[in-house]
């Protein structure tokens, strides 16, 4: 039910397009039938999001939630036990990069706030919900984290070394879960075409490059994360746990 779900500014004079893999999650967990909260930072994003999936008759609500925040994280979960009586999926995609450029010139305030987003919230937001899981008999946990904790993007160094920290929490997670039903997996998604990772792919020199170094020539759409995140949330996928799917066209990662 959580996902960081935001929709284009009507505003913006660029091709409109779905820029967020959160949005994309929330719009197929809810058409494969589940009741999703979705979540952001600003009410503008949370009212956009909700507004155009009720549009396509979802069931779709949202609250504002600043994950790094305690009392965020717990009006979420509680707005979620309100509105439907419990919690049986978490999808932890909020993340942020305020950096580029080399590890030597990264500030401890950047540190900070990238692992405290990144990671950290990630651990807290699992902590609160799985007592509402355990209470259901389980429950299934996605965490979103990227192909970059396996082949770091260039000059992104402290968001490649969170996105490698969500592997080992994963890892940690679905063994010490278990015991409450509670199945713990990770989408890394390699390069996928949205605002966030707009500084990648925006020249269309680089982005020439990027797809004709990739196997499948293109770069991925926020849509080609969701279809697998429903599977693992799913019943077909409840002997699979601890594990992460790259999501990346062909692109180098693990073994």
């Amino acid at each position: 039910w959580r996902s960081l779900a935001k929709t284009p500014c009507s505003q913006c004079r660029r091709p409109r397009f779905n820029p967020w893999i959160g949005f994309a999650i929330a719009r197929r967990l809810a058409q494969d039938g589940a009741h999703v909260v979705v979540s952001s930072r600003k009410q503008q994003n949370v009212d956009q999001a909700v507004a155009t999936l009720q549009g396509e008759g979802l069931s779709v609500t949202g609250t504002v939630c600043h994950v790094g925040k305690a009392e965020d994280r717990e009006r979420l979960v509680a707005t979620a036990v309100k509105l439907h009586g419990g919690v049986d999926i978490l999808i932890s995609n909020a993340a942020v990069n305020p950096f580029f450029g080399s590890l030597m010139d990264v500030t401890e305030e950047v540190w900070d706030k990238i692992l405290d987003i990144n990671v950290k919230a990630t651990a807290l937001l699992t902590k609160a919900v799985v007592p509402e899981m355990a209470k259901r008999g389980g429950g299934s946990i996605v965490i979103v984290s990227s192909i970059a904790a396996y082949s770091p993007f260039p000059s992104l160094g402290p968001y490649n070394v969170s996105k490698t920290a969500l592997l080992g929490l994963t890892k940690n997670l679905a063994i010490e879960l278990a015991q409450w039903n509670v199945r713990v997996n990770c989408l890394a998604p390699g390069l996928i075409k949205t605002s966030f990772s707009r500084v990648l792919w925006e020249d269309q020199a680089r982005e020439g490059s990027i797809k004709a170094a990739m196997q499948i020539k293109r770069i991925g759409k926020p849509e080609d994360c969701a279809g697998i995140v429903s599977f693992l949330c799913s019943e077909d996928a409840n002997y699979i746990t601890g594990e992460t799917v790259v999501v990346g066209g062909g692109a180098p990662s693990h073994l």
